[in-house]
């Protein structure tokens, strides 16, 4: 066999090799970042979800002093409507003696 032929099949064989190494390394870069990817995703989704809990739990603290804040809207909301009934009963002769006139006016 030719020793020149012999050293280049050596040659090929070396650099398909290195080849092969920085493919495999390529791949386990790729799989390296993938993976760091899929933590990061997960500790933004467990994050996500420990801040819904919180928002719950706060919800439910705020709830144990909603009978109080209940009854106070109830009171303003009363007396929001008395205001109401004692304005439009000011204006109510106006507002009738107003829609009579246009009613009976007849224009030509």
């Amino acid at each position: 066999m030719d020793p020149m032929r012999s050293q280049g099949g050596i040659q090929m064989l070396l650099s398909a090799e290195q080849e092969a190494q920085q493919i495999v390394a390529a791949a386990r870069n790729l799989k390296l970042s993938r993976l760091k990817q899929a933590k990061d995703e997960a500790e933004r989704e467990a994050a996500r979800y420990r801040s819904q809990l919180q928002a719950d739990f706060q919800k439910k603290v705020s709830e144990g002093n909603s009978a109080a804040t209940t009854k106070q809207l109830e009171q303003e909301t009363v007396k929001k409507i008395a205001k109401l009934k004692e304005s439009s009963s000011k204006v109510q002769s106006e507002l009738v003696d107003m829609l009579v006139k246009f009613v009976t006016t007849v224009k030509n």
